[in-house]
């Protein structure tokens, strides 16, 4: 037994050697972390980043910037060329050829479509005939009239003779003037079965098929001069007191890039019976093809124009429906805290708010890492806070 107890004793150690080991490796412990940061011990409360020291949260801030802002309203418009003309055939028949197709560029007097001319020009051809059957009987009727005119001079016949004579002329001749201004206008209308570009131009759509039987309501199609187009802008009633001649328009797209901009250069002086608006007219400057004839674009009607206070989007919390933006103010310590402060919004402009209230240009305010924040943090701005230059 004796034997047993001595050998666990040696195997396993008393409790005072265990308390002792224990002991040193909580020594040991301080000095490995204070190690592995560098040789340094850790800082602790009132040290160099802990509650108590000069150290802030790490954000950037901006100042509030002066913009130029615009009352404006939006509405939908139609670009219109103002040189372009619709094809539309000055006779009814049946479509026999079409000469161009969409997309060709045609000069004036060009060939654009055939209509069946057949019957039309079976009656010019009659009617032609007819003319110089008249013109037989005018050179008969001149003939006796010379003859009447003879025998007169002779004696052989009365002078009521020769007036019958020379009336059968003048007849005559009414007649085949007569037949001649109609195989004139027969010939004219055989003319208008091709139908011919009105001017050079580009061709659009040809809504029409070879067969198909057209009257002189029915478009062909249409030829565009291309350049300028014309916005046709309608404007509710109750803006038509401000509208006038030289107001602003900008022409932008769905996701509000600006496309042009332009001045209402027409203001109608009636009201659309349908719509109760106000029509209105803006040039466009088609350059490099962004817009095209028939387009429907957004365009903003600029009312009035100021300058005011703007802040990004990023700056922006909004807690219980009430928006706010972090103000950084100074400390008196020669350090920067953050103050929540209520803001009174705008509409958005680009990238940025319009501020309405509770901001003031050239006041710093955060823009990165709100999230982080609560009204009296400490801050450590990473970019520099001096003023900026106001953009326009």
């Amino acid at each position: 037994m004796k034997d047993n107890t001595e050998s666990k004793s040696a195997a396993w150690p008393s409790f005072p050697a265990v308390r002792r080991r224990l002991a040193r490796l909580a020594l040991a412990m301080p000095l490995a972390a204070a190690l592995a940061c560098g040789g340094k011990p850790a800082a602790g409360p009132g040290g160099p980043g802990g509650p108590g020291g000069g150290g802030g949260i790490s954000v950037r801030v901006e100042p509030v910037r002066e913009a130029d802002l615009h009352d404006a309203s939006e509405y939908l418009a139609t670009l219109k060329s103002r040189h372009s003309l619709t094809v539309q055939p000055q006779i009814d028949g049946e479509v026999t050829r079409i000469f161009v197709k969409s997309g060709d560029r045609v000069a004036a007097g060009a060939a654009l479509l055939q209509i069946d001319p057949l019957k039309q020009a079976a009656t010019v051809k009659s009617q032609e005939a007819t003319r110089a059957m008249k013109q037989s009987a005018l050179e008969y009727a001149r003939q006796q009239e010379k003859r009447a005119r003879a025998l007169y001079s002779q004696g052989i016949v009365s002078k009521q003779d020769l007036d019958a004579a020379v009336a059968a002329r003048e007849q005559a001749e009414a007649d085949l003037k007569a037949l001649g201004a109609q195989v004139e206008e027969q010939q004219v209308q055989l003319r208008y079965y091709r139908v011919t570009a009105p001017a050079a131009g580009v061709v659009g759509d040809i809504p029409v098929r070879v067969g198909d039987r057209v009257t002189t309501t029915t478009v062909l199609t249409t030829i565009s001069e291309g350049g300028a187009l014309e916005a046709y802008v309608s404007i509710p009633l109750e803006h038509a007191k401000d509208l006038q001649i030289g107001l602003p328009v900008e022409i932008v797209d769905d996701g509000g890039a600006l496309l042009a901009r332009t001045a209402v250069s027409f203001v109608s002086p009636q009201v659309d019976d349908q719509t109760q608006s106000v029509l209105v007219k803006a040039p466009v400057q088609n350059a490099g093809s962004a817009l095209r004839e028939a387009q429907l674009v957004r365009a903003r009607v600029i009312w009035s124009s100021h300058r005011g206070p703007v802040i990004p989007v990023l700056a922006v919390t909004r807690v219980s429906g009430q928006y706010f933006a972090f103000v950084a103010e100074a400390n008196g310590k020669g350090g920067l805290v953050a103050r929540q402060r209520p803001v009174r919004l705008g509409d958005l402009v680009g990238d940025d708010y319009v501020v309405l209230g509770g901001l003031r240009p050239g006041e710093q305010v955060v823009v990165s890492g709100v999230q982080k924040l609560a009204d009296g943090a400490p801050l450590a701005p990473t970019a520099p806070t001096a003023p900026q230059t106001p953009s326009s």
